[in-house]
C-alpha cells in the first residue's frame, strides 16, 4: 500500500474511533435488568429510578476493585442520603459463596448484586474488564462509563451534579 493510501486509511479509522466514542458519550437507557442481591432479592431498575445509581461490575479476585473500595464506600456514605445507590454487581466466573465472603468480611454498606448466568453482564454491553461503573442518572440513562479505577473527585463531582439535577430535567 503506498504512503498516501495508508495515511488516508489511518485518518479514516480514527474518524470512526472517534465517532463511536461519540456515540457511547452520549446518553442511553440503562437496560432494564433486575438485579438479584446476595439476600436473593430482586431490584428491578425501575426500583431505581429517581436515584443517582453506580452499576459496578467487580470480582473477587480483582486487585484493582480491592484498592476502590475504601473510596466506593466513603463515596456511598457520602451520598446515600441524598438518594445515591451503589449495586456492586459480582462478575458470572465468581462463586456465590465468594461474593457472599467478600463483601460480608469488608461489610459492604450498599447493594452487592450476583449474576449468576451473566445477563446483567450481556445487558451493559458485555464487561471483559473489572472493575467497570456505569453512572444512572434519575432518569435512568447512563450518563457515564468508566474502566478501571475511577478518578474518584471526578465521580464525586458528577454524582453531585446529577443529584443536584431535577428528575425531569
Amino acid at each position: 500500500m503506498n504512503p498516501r493510501r495508508a495515511a488516508a486509511c489511518l485518518a479514516l479509522a480514527a474518524v470512526l474511533l472517534a465517532a463511536a466514542g461519540l456515540l457511547w458519550r452520549s446518553e442511553r437507557d440503562a437496560p432494564a435488568v433486575a438485579f438479584t442481591t446476595l439476600g436473593g432479592k430482586p431490584v428491578t431498575a425501575s426500583e431505581l429510578r429517581g436515584k443517582v445509581v453506580l452499576v459496578n461490575f467487580w470480582a473477587t479476585s480483582c486487585a484493582v476493585c480491592e484498592r476502590e473500595l475504601p473510596e466506593l464506600i466513603a463515596t456511598y456514605r457520602t451520598y446515600a442520603p441524598r438518594g445515591f445507590e451503589i449495586v456492586a454487581v459480582a462478575m458470572p466466573y465468581d462463586r456465590p459463596d465468594w461474593a457472599v465472603d467478600y463483601a460480608r468480611r469488608r461489610e459492604l454498606p450498599f447493594t452487592v448484586a450476583l449474576d449468576y448466568d451473566g445477563t446483567i453482564n450481556r445487558a451493559f454491553g458485555g464487561i471483559e474488564a473489572t472493575p467497570t461503573a456505569f453512572l444512572i442518572d434519575k432518569r435512568g440513562r447512563i450518563v457515564r462509563r468508566t474502566m478501571g479505577q475511577p478518578d474518584f473527585a471526578e465521580l464525586r463531582t458528577r454524582i453531585q451534579r446529577e443529584l443536584d439535577r431535577e428528575s425531569g430535567s
